[in-house]
């Protein structure tokens, strides 16, 4: 690595990283990626924490059968849905900007 190179963990946003981390935990990210979103886990309290609070919620709640909603509820959900708007073509622009913390610097 030389002085121009960035460190691992710090190519990335924490924006970005919640941006990712469903991929990441359905291990879609390609290998390079997934490196760098691991490095920046090491680095960052506050992405490490959300991680951990994904994996909590996805094993605590895991699959809703859509026959178990409400009417009301399911009708909310699709609008929210239907409502969304695809991601933007090209990612966040890097270096701050991101909420939360931000990796500890050593």
């Amino acid at each position: 690595m030389t002085d121009l190179d960035p460190e691992p963990g710090l190519t990335i946003t924490c924006a970005e990283v919640v941006e990712l981390v469903t991929d990441y935990l359905e291990g879609v990210l390609d290998e390079e990626m997934a490196t760098e979103v691991e490095a920046h886990l090491a680095l960052c309290e506050g992405c490490a924490a959300y991680l951990d609070q994904m994996r909590t919620t996805i094993r605590l709640l895991g699959h809703v059968p859509v026959d178990s909603l409400s009417p009301g509820t399911r009708d909310g959900l699709l609008a929210a849905f239907r409502d969304l708007r695809p991601p933007p073509a090209e990612p966040a622009a890097r270096g701050g900007g991101g909420r939360g913390p931000g990796p500890r610097r050593q």
